[in-house]
């Protein structure tokens, strides 16, 4: 009799611990919807100021193309062409964002008429100079890691995450802010293996656009060394029908300018 309750417990804790995880992942799900998802496809464009530790200010403009390849969390397509400054302009980083697999990368530098594939070792270094990480642009596949709610309060669901392939990545852990009522994105601290959290993303405002709740200031902050970077989103469109053929290796040399418009 002993072992059959003993048996009914750990099934009944099996259970629950199951119930919980998908519940887990179920906002994970929400999250990245909310932040990468939303609509078919968008266009907007990006004003990147990079600060260092004494204040001194490099800008990037650019306008980023991005176009959904399935219903719901899934494969996309990304396309961010340079405009300024004139060390930067017509360059172009491209992403193709897989579910199965890694992202394929690439970055054209127009200076040298080269195109330059990422490898995936390299998806968490700088993003052209900036404290944003290439795997910023597109976001982390949600089943590289296992995820935990760790706290809930009126405002918030938070959710931290450690890597199942603790090599591959800099970070020992993370956690996130998911709004409520949003699910959008609001936070997000990168802890290392010491225990400090070295890299902190925080939202600096959203705004209503076309009917979907919208970043359109954030920033990211490298705690170790003092420097950030504060991006600006403004004319951001929803559901514009962009051709998947854009976001190809061709439109890297000859940017579909109709588009960025």
């Amino acid at each position: 009799m002993k072992k059959l309750f003993s048996t009914l417990a750990i099934s009944l804790l099996l259970s629950a611990t199951l119930a919980n995880a998908a519940e887990v992942m179920d906002i994970v799900k929400k999250a990245v919807h909310a932040s990468y998802y939303q609509g078919k496809d968008e266009k907007a464009q990006i004003d990147m100021h990079i600060i260092d530790k004494q204040g001194r200010e490099r800008t990037r403009r650019l306008t980023m193309l991005r176009r959904n390849l399935t219903e719901g969390y899934g494969a996309q397509k990304y396309y961010v062409f340079f405009s300024k400054p004139s060390d930067v302009k017509k360059m172009v980083f491209m992403a193709w964002k897989n579910i199965d697999r890694d992202d394929d990368r690439w970055l054209y530098l127009p200076a040298l008429d080269l195109v330059k594939r990422i490898a995936a070792s390299d998806e968490r270094t700088s993003f052209v100079g900036s404290h944003f990480f290439y795997e910023d642009v597109s976001g982390r596949n949600i089943d590289e890691d296992v995820h935990e709610l760790v706290e809930e309060n009126d405002e918030y669901y938070v959710i931290k995450s450690v890597p199942k392939n603790p090599g591959a990545v800099e970070f020992s852990s993370y956690k996130n802010w998911v709004d409520k009522k949003t699910f959008l994105l609001m936070k997000a601290e990168y802890t290392n293996a010491n225990g400090i959290v070295y890299r902190t993303y925080s939202v600096l405002k959203v705004e209503a656009i076309d009917g979907f709740p919208t970043v359109v200031g954030s920033e990211m902050i490298d705690n170790l060394t003092g420097g950030k970077t504060v991006i600006a989103f403004s004319n951001i469109k929803y559901n514009l029908g962009l051709p998947e053929n854009i976001f190809t290796e061709r439109y890297l040399r000859k940017p579909a300018r109709k588009y960025l418009r």
